[in-house]
């Protein structure tokens, strides 16, 4: 069973959502470094970690894991990824210092003094202040809009407009289902028949994975000329349970949501000859695509609309709201594509070659941070040790910075003009998912997004930036 999951943008850190409230700086400070240096036991479970991968590299005749992870992918050497990641670096961040200047010059008025340094215990609290008196975007209007049940129709809007499908709730048999709170669907086309099927298990309880995540249960596979094998997939997400199916989604939420449904629709429409290649089982730094682009879908009007209604009065989230929620997550775009930077990065040097061993991982960690961002490194802390990320997505990271390349692009090319025409559906499903990963990734992107979507490199193939520059403004 394969599963992808959400690298979460909104809420990088649990410590992050909690430093947005103290007005104290000495409690901001103790909350980041407390936050950010537990559990120690974590350091030595990294260090094995890395051990052991390297240890398993070397035997499959690799200098390193991340040259054994990236090998199949289209980047196809851990050089190709770094100069890419680099070059990233050097173009982000001019406008990553400029909006740190205007983060730490805000400081210094509200603090009313002018030599005030800005530290990263200021990061989420100062901004958040800043997107609040920038824009009126009160979470708990934006919340009454998102009940998980409208979101849920939300996603056969999605699949309606875009394919001609719907979903339909189906029973499940004696031991099918793993919690009361799961339900079963079915993706079904008037002209084809069923699609495949999908397990909704969205809400948070004790002991449930603590992600959210899309696992593809059964690959899709041709059995014979007329028959074809379903493939069934589980979306499992932590929402809030205490309300049921009337708990309320804040925005956040819903594009993580709509991140996984875009795993979702990578493996119910893919149509392949053997389950291997079925949906999201493709090379790892495309893998991320489809989810990214229904990423964009949760910010569009014209999609919110549809789905987003007034619990009381039925009237649709107001244009001007939508307008705000954007206006307000394009405020740091360099500060937050800088971070995406810097981690992967760290998740590339971490599994890289090292001439001495144990690697010192706090170390290298800070000297990263110092580097690639216009951040101080704070002593004790160690954050990356409870980056999950390292495990699931290990020498991989930088597939989330692949994808949103090749996603922008596509959603700037092909996509935005109309999201919810089916001429658009027709091209997402006929040149993207229906291949999953029978097809060359490089040219499965050039046939849907135009030849200039990648370039070769080094031997390697990495995504254009040009679209994802615009988007960020630089």
């Amino acid at each position: 069973m394969q599963y992808l999951y959400s690298y979460n943008v909104c809420h990088h850190t649990y410590a992050s959502s909690i430093l947005t409230v103290p007005k104290c700086p000495k409690v901001r400070r103790q909350v980041y470094v407390v936050g950010n240096s537990e559990p120690r036991e974590n350091i030595g479970v990294l260090d094995e970690l890395i051990d052991a991968r390297d240890e398993f590299a070397k035997t499959m005749g690799c200098r390193s894991y991340a040259e054994f992870a990236i090998r199949p992918n289209m980047a196809a050497s851990v050089d190709v990824v770094m100069s890419f990641l680099n070059d990233l670096s050097d173009t982000v961040r001019h406008k990553a210092d400029e909006e740190f200047n205007t983060i730490k010059d805000f400081k210094r008025r509200v603090c009313n003094d002018k030599s005030a340094d800005l530290e990263p215990w200021d990061e989420d609290y100062f901004i958040g202040m800043m997107k609040s008196s920038a824009h009126t975007v009160d979470p708990s209007v934006v919340a009454s809009y998102f009940p998980l049940s409208q979101c849920i129709k939300g996603l056969n809007v999605l699949v309606e407009s875009l394919f001609g499908a719907t979903f339909h709730q189906v029973p499940m048999g004696d031991g099918e289902s793993w919690h009361p709170n799961v339900i079963k669907l079915s993706l079904h086309h008037p002209d084809e028949g069923d699609l495949g099927f999908m397990y909704l298990d969205l809400y948070s309880r004790k002991g449930k994975y603590p992600g959210c995540a899309h696992f593809a249960i059964r690959g899709g596979r041709r059995l014979s000329g007329t028959n074809y094998q379903l493939p069934i997939i589980a979306l499992v997400c932590n929402f809030s349970s205490s309300r049921g199916l009337t708990a309320r989604l804040n925005h956040c939420d819903v594009e993580t949501l709509f991140h996984e449904f875009g795993h979702a629709l990578h493996s119910l429409l893919s149509r392949t000859e053997y389950q291997h290649f079925s949906g999201t089982r493709v090379a790892l730094d495309v893998a991320e695509t489809p989810s990214n682009l229904f990423e964009f879908y949760a910010w569009d009007y014209r999609v919110l609309r549809t789905f987003a209604l007034d619990e009381t009065t039925g009237d649709p989230i107001p244009e001007k709201l939508v307008k705000a929620l954007n206006a307000s997550r394009n405020m740091f775009p360099a500060t937050d594509l800088q971070r995406q930077v810097f981690y992967s990065i760290m998740d590339l040097t971490l599994f890289g070659e090292h001439t001495s061993k144990p690697v010192d991982t706090i170390s290298a960690v800070a000297d990263l941070k110092r580097k690639h961002t216009s951040w101080n490194y704070v002593e004790g802390t160690h954050w990356h040790t409870r980056f999950s990320h390292l495990i699931n997505y290990g020498a991989g990271y930088y597939s989330y910075l692949y994808a949103r390349c090749f996603a922008t692009t596509i959603w700037q090319e092909v996509c935005q003009g109309d999201p919810l025409s089916r001429s658009t559906g027709s091209a997402i499903r006929d040149k993207f998912l229906r291949h999953g990963g029978a097809k060359d990734p490089s040219v499965l992107l050039k046939d849907f997004a135009g030849d200039s979507v990648i370039k070769n490199s080094g031997g390697g193939i990495i995504p254009d930036i040009s679209s994802l520059c615009k988007e960020v403004g630089l």
